[in-house]
């Protein structure tokens, strides 16, 4: 595979090989110190999107941000058909780890991101030594049921996932029609321009296409045949999650939760906190490293 130009200053391109294909992503801080962060994004989004949360660490911290299976340049399979849970991002995250060759201090990420680290965490013991988690999504088997027969499918969120828009004439048509609406109208324009760094990609017809395709985003908010809930519990390593105010994602509150999880609630948050506040994730970044 051959790496495009890193559109940041701060970050590496990465492609590693696994088993099926490559996952792509972002090297951030010196590449001569052991692997402080590997970071997993949100579902519809990419490693990019967060460039400008994390590059501010790279002075001290070795980060590896990674696009999952189907979101930015990864080459592995996304197949909507026949996905029914986010088992299997939390088994490429296993694998990847296997060829690294080596133990990150920190998973971190942010919402299925936060899920799949917790996910990989509950199955093998050494995959870090502390989590920390932004905003993750926990389905309780309480609110799984009340989906009904079809479970989460056909879930509001789904469905607009399925109605996006999929091609643009161009990165600046595409910005401007995300560009203070829907999900993207509490973020920065930085953030935004981070994301479609990587979440739009050049064609052969010239236009540019989501990387993530809309029936892969929606198969993502609908596949919950894994247990977050019970992760938690199988999971010794210490936890950190800072979870929104406003719309969280996160179905636990701190008194469900075990011993080894700090849970905190930030005021005037939304599901999309790593861009609304920034300084908190690489503050909590920087503490859980420092330990």
């Amino acid at each position: 595979m051959t790496l495009a130009a890193s559109p940041f200053p701060a970050a590496r391109r990465r492609a590693v090989p696994v088993p099926g294909g490559e996952i792509a992503g972002f090297e951030f801080g010196p590449a001569d110190r052991p692997l402080d962060v590997l970071f997993l994004h949100a579902n519809g989004f990419n490693a990019g999107t967060y460039a400008d949360v994390l590059t501010p660490l790279a002075g001290g911290l070795r980060i590896l941000a990674v696009d999952q299976r189907g979101h930015g340049r990864t080459t592995l399979p996304a197949d909507p058909e026949t996905h029914d849970a986010w088992l299997v991002f939390r088994d490429d995250l296993l694998a990847l780890l296997q060829a690294l060759g080596e133990t990150p201090t920190i998973l971190a990420g942010h919402s299925m991101g936060g899920t799949v680290s917790l996910l990989a965490a509950a199955e093998r013991a050494d995959a870090a030594k502390r989590l920390v988690l932004f905003d993750p999504v926990v389905i309780t088997a309480d609110r799984a049921a009340q989906a009904g027969p079809d479970g989460l499918k056909n879930s509001p969120l789904a469905i607009g996932a399925r109605r996006r828009r999929a091609t643009f004439p161009d990165r600046e048509t595409a910005f401007e029609a995300y560009n203070g609406r829907g999900a993207f109208r509490s973020w920065p324009e930085a953030s935004l321009r981070a994301y479609l760094a990587d979440g739009v990609l050049e064609g052969e017809d010239g236009q540019v296409h989501l990387s993530c395709r809309p029936d892969w985003e929606a198969a993502n908010f609908g596949a919950h045949h894994h247990d977050t809930v019970g992760a938690f519990a199988r999971t010794r390593a210490p936890i950190r999650v800072l979870k929104a105010e406003i719309g969280s994602t996160c179905g636990l509150d701190a008194d469900q939760v075990g011993a080894n999880v700090r849970m905190e609630t930030i005021p005037g948050t939304s599901h999309f906190l790593p861009m609304e506040r920034p300084e908190l994730v690489q503050s909590a970044l920087i503490e859980a490293a420092a330990r």
